[in-house]
């Protein structure tokens, strides 16, 4: 590795000529020419391992897939807003949720929550769940708890809701409506994540979004049902898309300056911890968006209508902040109290920095184990051959990536944004989940950074340039490609063994 700097153009960004493609067999020749290696890789890669996660995981054993599925089954059937139930503990938001359903998550919730210690498998009974996944569903309901889920817009719920209805009109017992949902995601995660991946087909930087795309963690998600498919998916494109034409300096193809812009309405309102991802768009260029003249002000336009939305939904949906106590523990529930949370920290601002610094000394170790994946409720935790698999995948895509050429002004104001957004992930979790004078922020898990790490390690790499060199002097694309594509793959087999082994013995 050395630290020669390319010559900044576009054309010394291209996959170098040197490489001989004729050698590769005919029909591999035309896909990775035609969509790129990268996202060739990805459609494997994702497509197989989402879809046995899907089949692996228990049902509602993904996070908090109990009341994700909740709330994606409320806008399959037309409940936009959140809803107030009745429940003696307190404030509470939920929905209806068909009785033989109820009765499965009730049996999985049981499960996951006793356990037996090890070598024991964490699935008591296998029939179980084939018994009462078999059944039909029931057209009588009752009210179902999931002021967690309630808060989300209905957009990241869409892929889930289309699963769902499809099940029901194909008249699919539990089992199969499930695992339809479950795959419906997984289709909208390969098919917004592919297009971000085709978008960078001619950029060795494909390889650092297909390392973040399949991590074990992400397309654990992508399999089970949560508003995180859809998320990390949309986040995802909105970071390739931004090294293309910030970093890299590309003009976006107009099909990619509508997802682009697309994104910007549909990504603030899937998460409030990535708003400001979406508001990025505003720093590129906008002959890099194919706009000129008065068509200038689009970028801003779509920017201000995102952030507008998030703001009316973050006002829509504040309420059941009054009902996330009771997601702890009894002893304190009541404790979950966003606006005294909110000025606290504007009162005593050295208080929250202590608080903040308290949970890196206490929790930072976990939360580098679960950006690779602590996989569902669970919690099986990514073995260690994972780790070292995904680091090295990283380490090779980073010393491939083009050279970013994006100005340092913009380049800091990405910096700030990432790190505005981190800051955004722990301020939100002390409001919405953390109890009162509770001595760290709770609730923080690595699986939130990842939606992140593109953008992050962009700006590492503008700021070193160093690259993979070969004999020749030119930076390989297909050796270090395939080690990346290999790397991950070892990666997913080693955490879909060790959650097989656990799970099911």
């Amino acid at each position: 590795m050395t630290s020669t700097v390319e010559p900044e153009t576009v054309a010394a960004e291209q996959v170098p000529a040197t490489e001989r493609k004729d050698r590769l067999p005919a029909p591999v020749r035309s896909l990775t020419g035609r969509f790129g290696a990268a996202t060739v890789a990805f459609a494997v890669l994702a497509t197989v391992f989402g879809a046995l996660f899907a089949v692996l995981t228990p049902a509602f054993w993904g996070h908090d897939e109990i009341t994700q599925f909740g709330r994606a089954y409320q806008v399959a059937h037309g409940g936009v807003f959140p809803q107030r139930i009745h429940d003696d503990r307190g404030v509470a938001y939920g929905g209806q949720i068909p009785v033989s359903i109820d009765e499965l998550m009730g049996y999985a919730f049981r499960d996951y929550n006793d356990n037996p210690e090890e070598p024991g498998a964490m699935v008591a009974d296998p029939g179980a769940y084939d018994r009462l996944a078999g059944a039909d569903i029931s057209s009588a309901t009752r009210p179902m708890w999931f002021t967690n889920t309630a808060a989300y817009s209905p957009v990241p719920y869409v892929p889930a809701a289309v699963g769902i209805r499809a099940g029901e009109a194909l008249g699919l017992n539990i089992g199969g409506m499930y695992l339809l949902t479950r795959l419906a995601g997984l289709a909208a995660y390969l098919a917004v994540v592919g297009f971000g991946l085709y978008a960078l087909r001619q950029r060795r930087s494909q390889w650092l979004v297909f390392t973040v795309a399949v991590l074990p963690i992400a397309l654990f998600q992508a399999g089970t049902v949560t508003a995180d498919t859809l998320t990390n998916a949309l986040a995802i494109l909105v970071s390739a898309l931004l090294v293309k034409a910030l970093f890299i300096g590309d003009r976006l193809s107009k099909p990619e300056t509508a997802a682009l812009l697309a994104a910007t309405i549909a990504l603030p309102l899937s998460k409030p911890a990535y708003v400001l991802l979406a508001m990025l768009i505003v720093v590129v260029p906008a002959e890099r968006l194919g706009f000129t003249g008065k068509l200038k002000v689009l970028p801003w336009v779509f920017a201000i209508t995102g952030g507008t939305l998030f703001l009316v939904w973050t006002k829509i949906a504040a309420p059941t902040g009054d009902g996330m106590s009771l997601m702890r523990p009894p002893h304190q529930w009541g404790q979950v109290r966003p606006g005294d949370q909110l000025r606290g920290i504007l009162g005593d601002p050295l208080q929250f920095v202590h608080t903040f610094g308290e949970s890196i000394a206490l929790r930072d170790h976990r939360w580098f184990n679960q950006f690779f994946g602590e996989l569902g409720f669970a919690y099986v935790d990514a073995p260690a051959l994972t780790m070292l698999a995904c680091l090295i995948a990283f380490a090779v895509s980073f010393g491939i990536a083009d050279m970013l050429t994006s100005t340092l002004r913009r380049t800091l104001i990405v910096a700030a944004t990432v790190l505005a957004s981190v800051a955004m992930v722990y301020v939100t979790l002390y409001m919405s989940f953390t109890p009162v004078d509770y001595y760290i922020i709770d609730g923080v898990q690595g699986r939130y950074f990842v939606p992140l790490a593109i953008l992050g390690i962009a700006v590492v790499i503008r700021s070193v340039p160093l690259r993979l060199r070969d004999a020749d002097g030119v930076v390989p694309t297909r050796g270090p490609g395939l080690t990346v594509a290999c790397a991950s793959l070892i990666a997913l087999i080693a955490a879909a063994a060790t959650y097989y082994t656990v799970v099911w013995g």
